[in-house]
């Protein structure tokens, strides 16, 4: 039989080797297995799922912001708004806006408002966003860029720097009074494709000179160097105007662009308005329902 001291070194040391196990396993555990038991990296669990996206597909009340277009401006006659032909919030059974499709029309008529402005400018954004939030609205619709573009000349379009400016501004205003309001934001429409659909129309051309949208559609049939550079300039303003929805929507969980679908919509005579051949018509409006309808229902958010 060993000796006391034997048996006590030999104790000590299983109970050393022991320690080292027990502590080897822990660090492997801590740094290499998820809560799930698969290798995962140091991260420890917190118990908290991962931040993402945070969006509603089926929001029960509708705010809209904007410009001409989300006013149904020319959808009813000739330089006038239509409201109720409106895109985002229209009770027109012909169009079936976003707000009828999401919410019905009985819904759609007690939950959504209508806060855009003919002529408006990306720099009235916030003032827009500070209404719709008063609403306090499940989602608020954005449309706004086209009048940044469309001035009288290339010259005093909106610089870009500025519209993302503006835009930024419009996020945070709602944010202060309506953290949790999802924003659907549509692309600029592609306003070089609508001159050119448009002015196969005589009696749209007559309209065109009263001054709509001049920087793209003045001198409509002037095919010269000069002229072709000027729609290009519009055309690229645009583009990137589009492009700043894009990054600055991207910042903000529960914003959502459109990825382009309106800007890369192709608006047919079928779609403008009979009275200015370059707002959209009845049916043009029912499109961009349409578009928003499929948008802000998809489980993922467009590419």
């Amino acid at each position: 039989m060993p000796d006391r001291s034997v048996r006590h070194r030999s104790r000590t040391a299983l109970a050393a080797l022991a320690a080292v196990t027990f502590l080897g396993t822990a660090v492997l555990t801590g740094c290499d297995s998820g809560a799930d038991g698969t290798t995962k990296g140091a991260k420890a669990d917190t118990g908290r799922p991962a931040a993402g996206p945070v969006w509603d597909r089926s929001p029960e009340s509708v705010a809209a912001v904007g410009d001409s277009i989300t006013r149904g401006f020319d959808a009813c006659s000739v330089l006038a708004d239509c409201p109720e032909a409106s895109w985002a919030t229209g009770t027109d059974s012909s169009v079936r806006s976003l707000a009828v499709r999401l919410l019905g029309a009985s819904g759609a008529a007690a939950r959504s408002w209508n806060h855009a402005e003919t002529g408006a400018r990306i720099a009235q954004l916030p003032e827009q966003m500070a209404l719709a939030a008063k609403e306090d609205p499940d989602l608020v619709t954005v449309m706004i860029g086209a009048n940044d573009a469309c001035r009288d000349s290339v010259r005093v379009m909106t610089p870009v720097a500025d519209f993302r400016t503006s835009f930024e501004a419009s996020l945070r205003q709602l944010r202060s009074a309506a953290p949790k309001a999802q924003v659907y934001v549509s692309s600029v429409p592609d306003l070089k494709r609508l001159w050119s659909t448009g002015r196969g129309n005589q009696l749209g051309k007559q309209i065109w000179k009263l001054g709509i949208c001049k920087s793209m559609l003045g001198d409509a049939d002037n095919m010269n160097a000069s002229a072709v550079a000027r729609r290009t300039a519009v055309q690229d303003r645009v583009v990137a105007y589009n492009e700043v929805l894009r990054e600055v929507c991207a910042k903000d969980r529960r914003c959502r662009y459109d990825g382009g679908a309106v800007f890369d919509y192709r608006f047919t005579g079928k779609q403008l308005s009979q009275w200015d051949w370059f707002h959209p018509g009845i049916n043009g409006q029912a499109r961009l329902a349409e578009i928003a309808y499929r948008n802000v229902t998809a489980a993922r958010p467009p590419a």
